[in-house]
């Protein structure tokens, strides 16, 4: 998408905030980041000032919520004790700086990392069992998780729960993991965008806007799955475009996710193991590479096609992963005679054997620009979740 030139009044819009990092006081990184962040982030604040853009671009570091010790409820939250100084001094940097506090809420790991969770408290339609925090009631993780935020801030200062908040990350999986799917992704991501559209705020801050970043907007087959299958599939289209539901950014009466337009598609023809050749011996090696080499981590348990392949048909969908993510190549379906190509799909129910998309599609510059006039015919503050994640989907998925 070509930036607006100078004289456009979205110039000054265009960009506005640089991430530093993304979520560098995770807990797994056992403080490998503590000592460098906060530099970092005043260092690309004066840098942008250095350059006329402080007043516009504002620097900010996208936080986990694991940076939170909650309490049973709302009001008994703090930033973990072993980042009480760092977080003081961010806090009061961004602050300083009028700019603002970022954080990534996702109650999909609430239900991924607690058996025990409820699940309606996941989601927007009401749990039976409300979260009672004094005058305040929870009906969901999210606002919820949103007002420990709030606490944690005013601990280190009583005016910062006033600081502008941005939640940088929410958002739903639609694989690798049983309840990572279709439904509940359509469930709570609509659920979230009418919640937001209607500006019901939280407990703590009723009837105000949340400036949010919807994550995400297509799949990511590349991406690290070490926290779980599941962070590959986050994406509200396929990865040629398509809605993978039915979606309205604008609240549940507006209008619905429109497919990219332009998406051409390779030769209808996928790549299944083949019983009746090559060394049978070395399948689970063959495939094992298949799948290192692409995406399986919809065979995974739970996932969307675990319930419909047997092992023959495991190893067909790793071949046929490869195969695709090769561009179709040449001898690229061989594994030693292990495979073969057919041209009728293998596809069951909800296991989609892919077909890759043609060359011409993904570097036609028209598909992607007619897939943003699509998302820019909606609302300004909602628009921003697919324009952040698309177009500087490299700020927030670095380390620092």
């Amino acid at each position: 998408m070509k930036q607006p030139h100078p004289s456009n009044p979205l110039y000054m819009s265009f960009c506005r905030y640089v991430a530093v990092g993304n979520e560098p006081f995770l807990k797994s990184y056992n403080g490998a980041y503590l000592n460098v962040t906060y530099s970092a982030l005043v260092n690309i604040q004066k840098a942008l000032a250095a350059v006329n853009l402080g007043e516009r671009v504002k620097a900010t570091v996208p936080m986990n919520a694991d940076v939170i010790q909650a309490g049973t409820v709302p009001s008994g939250s703090i930033f973990r004790p072993d980042l009480s100084n760092v977080m003081s001094q961010i806090v009061i940097w961004l602050n300083q700086n009028d700019a603002p506090f970022t954080i990534n809420i996702y109650p999909f790991l609430s239900l991924y990392n607690d058996k025990h969770f409820p699940v309606d408290y996941a989601f927007f339609d009401g749990a039976k069992s409300p979260v009672i925090d004094g005058p305040y009631t929870y009906r969901n993780v999210f606002e919820a998780s949103y007002d420990s935020l709030l606490v944690a801030l005013a601990a280190v200062g009583p005016s910062y729960a006033a600081m502008n908040i941005i939640v940088g990350e929410v958002g739903w999986p639609t694989d690798g993991d049983v309840n990572a799917n279709l439904y509940y992704a359509k469930k709570f991501n609509q659920g979230f965008l009418n919640h937001v559209a209607q500006n019901r705020g939280t407990p703590r801050q009723p009837n105000t806007g949340i400036h949010f970043y919807l994550s995400s907007l297509i799949d990511e087959d590349m991406k690290s799955i070490a926290p779980g299958n599941f962070e590959r599939h986050w994406g509200v289209f396929g990865y040629d475009g398509k809605p993978k539901y039915n979606l309205s950014l604008t609240g549940s009466n507006g209008p619905n996710l429109v497919q990219a337009p332009g998406v051409q598609y390779m030769t209808e023809q996928w790549c299944v193991y083949n019983p009746d050749s090559g060394d049978q011996s070395s399948v689970a090696a063959t495939m094992a590479y298949a799948c290192q080499n692409s995406d399986c981590t919809a065979l995974g348990y739970g996932s969307s096609c675990n319930p419909f392949l047997d092992a023959a048909g495991n190893v067909s969908y790793a071949f046929n992963s490869y195969f695709q993510r090769q561009n179709q190549g040449l001898g690229t379906c061989s594994f030693n005679g292990l495979g073969k190509v057919v041209t009728r799909d293998p596809s069951i129910q909800n296991c989609k054997f892919m077909v890759q998309i043609a060359a011409s599609s993904y570097l036609d510059s028209g598909a992607v620009a007619g897939a943003f006039e699509t998302w820019g015919s909606l609302k300004a503050h909602l628009v921003s979740s697919a324009f952040m994640l698309f177009v500087t989907h490299f700020l927030l998925h670095q380390t620092i």
